[in-house]
């Protein structure tokens, strides 16, 4: 399974990319607005420092709309890949882009059915929103095994991409049903490294380790 990180911030990115943990970025108008840089220079800095997919978010509402701000997005670099909302609309532009090669993210999905469409219109990535579903009191990883069924079973090649992440289960979840990619922000991936018992262990072996005599530790 593919991490991206979702963000806009290139420090965090940095980091993350440094682990090996970093296959792609998401990010949106809210993410673009918190780090407070003119929106194309931000996903240029991003593609420089990321090879792979950079999602970036259209705000037209209209097929022509979005469509147009999808070609200015697509040729900030090779690798962007354009953030399309789930609506009437957005599959319609999805189709028109599909058609020029212009690759998508279809986002802000909710149910399998919106899903499928998004698949059956071309969309090169879905985007279930799980964190969304779960703070309404519905089942976000139910809706990924359903989507990952459904993609199954007619071989659809859109790549189902986890978001709204909210803490690690989510991506261990993920994981175990077999998405193609989770995208989280970047606390979330520290606190995938972490562990009391791996804290508590590096302690013992540090405080076994100053009781050597000075002439048995080579560093």
């Amino acid at each position: 399974m593919d991490i991206y990180l979702d963000t806009a911030m290139i420090e965090e990115i940095k980091q993350a990319a440094d682990m090996g943990m970093c296959d792609g970025v998401t990010t949106n108008p809210t993410l673009a607005a918190r780090a407070n840089k003119p929106y194309v220079e931000n996903i240029k800095e991003i593609c420089r420092v990321v090879k792979g997919p950079v999602s970036a978010e259209v705000i037209a509402s209209d097929k022509e709309g979005m469509v147009k701000q999808a070609r200015m997005l697509s040729s900030i670099a090779k690798n962007v890949v354009v953030k399309i909302p789930m609506t009437s609309e957005g599959l319609k532009a999805v189709r028109a882009l599909k058609e020029e090669g212009i690759r998508t993210n279809v986002t802000l999905v909710f149910t399998p059915s919106q899903a499928l469409l998004a698949a059956k219109a071309g969309a090169f990535i879905v985007s279930p929103f799980v964190g969304r579903l779960d703070d309404i009191s519905s089942d976000g990883m139910e809706l990924v095994e359903e989507i990952r069924e459904i993609y199954d079973n007619y071989g659809f090649e859109t790549k189902l991409l986890v978001a709204s992440i909210r803490h690690p289960m989510h991506v261990v979840s993920s994981a175990l049903i077999g998405a193609d990619i989770a995208t989280m922000p970047f606390n979330v991936l520290m606190k995938l490294t972490e562990h009391p018992l791996t804290d508590k262990g590096i302690k013992r072996f540090n405080d076994d380790w100053q009781k050597l005599p000075e002439n048995f530790r080579p560093f």
